[in-house]
């Protein structure tokens, strides 16, 4: 008879940003599939999600990924979402409103973050005092000069890709000690939780480098980049549009419901969605090929296909609810093309 150990990781209730929690159960002969992971009580008072006269939540399993850390790679990561005593969905739980979780919807989150040094509170390889050269060279560098925490960051990529999430790429980005990691998935559920489960990978090996990751959305004031999570998408009627036509109406839905997506697009964006480095101002809308300055860039790659593609929604920050964007660009979509 084998033990296995689960690692049960959900998100807690504090606002205006959630944060990761986590904790392990050991069970016998685990099967590594959902359905077999037990429903898990916790204590929702010690997470802003329950008081402590009523303090019970419950942990049910959404997905399940071999552990490639912990216990000599023999353990489960399993997400869970968020549910009252009584079984019902708890106010939390932004997975279970996604309101259509269609898998016809392709997701591609750019996942921006900074690997902070915790002695200085800074950028990893900022200065204690001052400031670094001005931006320019750090964007997909290379050598100790420009580029720093490439060892964490490789480690990350690597188990990433041992626990199965469909990880595509990683660079380092335009401000020093800022990195970058993309996910693709099908459906607004499948694609969330695997950026959630990276970024806890992500915050788990943080522990054995000694460093903090941030995920604020303008992580250094003045002239640096802010942190994003880009989300490309499409769907069938997108990637087989073949007229400029059907993306024009998708973009100017979604300029009619600007202030749906800033609501869910994250904490403190308005520091970074200035119309400075890289972004639309975050009252504004616009869109246009190859445009990085607009709240929606057309990629070349589908007006070079034949508009036929995708759309990347550069609005999103780094500390955005995965599951909450894309369940929004997918009812934004749905309106522009009903």
């Amino acid at each position: 008879m084998s033990k296995d150990k689960l690692e049960y990781i959900w998100l807690d209730g504090y606002k205006p940003t959630q944060s990761l929690r986590s904790k392990t159960r050991v069970v016998e002969n685990f099967s590594g599939k959902v359905e077999d992971a037990p429903i898990w009580a916790f204590d929702g008072s010690s997470t802003q999600q329950a008081s402590g006269g009523s303090s019970d939540c419950l942990l049910r399993a959404v997905a399940v990924y071999p552990d490639p850390v912990r216990f000599g790679g023999d353990g489960w990561l399993v997400m869970a979402e968020v549910l009252n005593a009584d079984g019902s969905d708890h106010e939390s739980n932004h997975r279970a409103r996604i309101d259509d979780d269609d898998e016809d919807f392709w997701f591609g989150f750019e996942q921006e973050y900074c690997l902070m040094d915790p002695d200085t509170g800074r950028p990893l390889g900022f200065p204690k005092d001052g400031y670094p050269a001005p931006q320019g060279p750090y964007y997909t560098s290379v050598g100790s000069k420009f580029a720093h925490g490439r060892e964490m960051v490789d480690q990350h990529l690597h188990i990433c890709l041992e626990a199965g999430l469909n990880v595509e790429g990683i660079n380092a980005e335009v401000m020093m000690g800022q990195w970058e990691y993309q996910i693709f998935g099908k459906g607004a559920a499948l694609c969330g939780d695997e950026i959630w489960v990276a970024r806890y990978l992500l915050e788990r090996l943080s522990e054995s480098y000694g460093l903090i990751v941030e995920l604020h959305p303008k992580p250094v004031k003045g002239d640096w980049n802010g942190s994003g999570m880009h989300a490309n998408f499409s769907n069938g009627a997108m990637r087989a549009a073949g007229n400029k036509e059907t993306f024009t109406r998708i973009c100017e839905e979604f300029g009619k419901h600007i202030p749906e997506h800033i609501a869910v697009y994250g904490a403190y964006n308005e520091q970074r969605l200035t119309g400075a480095h890289e972004t639309q101002s975050i009252d504004k809308f616009s869109y246009g090929a190859s445009d990085r300055g607009a709240s929606i860039r057309i990629p070349v790659s589908t007006i070079n296909d034949g508009w036929k593609g995708r759309l990347e929604d550069r609005r999103p920050a780094s500390n955005a609810c995965p599951y909450q964007v894309a369940g929004i660009i997918i009812s934004t979509t749905k309106k522009a093309l009903k």
